[in-house]
């Protein structure tokens, strides 16, 4: 069997799954499988697939069509232009979280200390790291969700940046750093059974679920980075679906200059606020 038809057979299988971009999807298992990346597919598509290749394309093609994300098979995800590392302990980095990025760099371009609170794979810390030079530390509460987000930043040299298993910021003195990061789990709990699959049955639902209303999370996120910043501080958050007007109002007394700021797609994504000088 050759790889253009490993990939046909793989597309056709994953289109009947009804799984969303079945074509990429083949290419991307079927690179994985080989250890090579898609180009070399393209270039060497009237090949034959070795057997080994054969029984772990046929491995992951099975995990796929039973609803395990394509990044948990290929275990990464790029973000940001930089490829992380991800694990069923992490949650899988989104591109609209990239606009958290982009609005801590305008909104606190001086800023030179962070931290990532709930920082599952590092993405959001490593990334402000690596982008500004600065000093981040990401916090999480899951154990094995710090191990990702420390091998991540070993290997991409984000060598300011550390991490500390704790809840949100509790690990962090008063007035200790600039910037607040943080996508938080919004998910209010009783949506669960309205998200897809591979998200419901694979990702963590430690880092998906925010509470009854999804904004729980924020009243205590928002104490914390009160504490932690000083005056002139930033704080940058993403949010979820119609939650921005109950976060906002908890961005009143002790904070200014309160911003929403829309994704690609026009929903409202993230929040960012200054911390009130007294």
């Amino acid at each position: 069997m050759t790889l253009r038809t490993a990939i046909n057979q793989g597309t056709r299988l994953l289109d009947q799954g009804s799984v969303a971009a079945p074509r990429l999807t083949a290419e991307v298992l079927l690179s994985y499988a080989l250890g090579k990346d898609r180009e070399w597919l393209f270039a060497h598509s009237d090949e034959a697939i070795s057997d080994i290749g054969w029984l772990h394309y046929g491995r992951y093609l099975y995990d796929r069509l039973n609803g395990k994300p394509t990044q948990y098979i290929t275990r990464c995800q790029e973000f940001y232009g930089r490829s992380f590392s991800v694990s069923p302990a992490v949650l899988i980095p989104r591109p609209e979280t990239e606009h958290v990025i982009e609005v801590a760099l305008r909104r606190a371009p001086t800023a030179r200390t962070a931290i990532d609170i709930g920082c599952g794979s590092g993405a959001i810390g490593v990334t402000w790291q690596l982008e500004t030079g600065g000093v981040c530390l990401g916090t999480d509460i899951s154990v094995d969700a710090i191990k990702v987000a420390a091998a991540n930043a070993q290997r991409l040299g984000a060598t300011s940046t550390s991490f500390a298993a704790a809840d949100l910021a509790s690990a962090i003195a008063p007035g200790s750093v600039e910037l607040v990061l943080s996508n938080p789990p919004y998910i209010p709990d009783a949506e669960g059974r309205n998200l897809q699959r591979e998200v419901r049955d694979h990702e963590p639902s430690v880092a998906l679920f925010g509470g009854p209303t999804g904004v729980e999370i924020y009243e205590r996120l928002v104490a914390d980075a009160e504490r932690v910043l000083p005056p002139g501080g930033w704080l940058v958050m993403e949010i979820g679906y119609r939650a921005q007007d109950r976060i906002l109002a908890l961005l009143t007394r002790g904070w200014r200059d309160a911003q929403v700021d829309n994704d690609l797609a026009g929903w409202p994504r993230v929040i960012s606020a200054q911390r009130a000088t007294r």
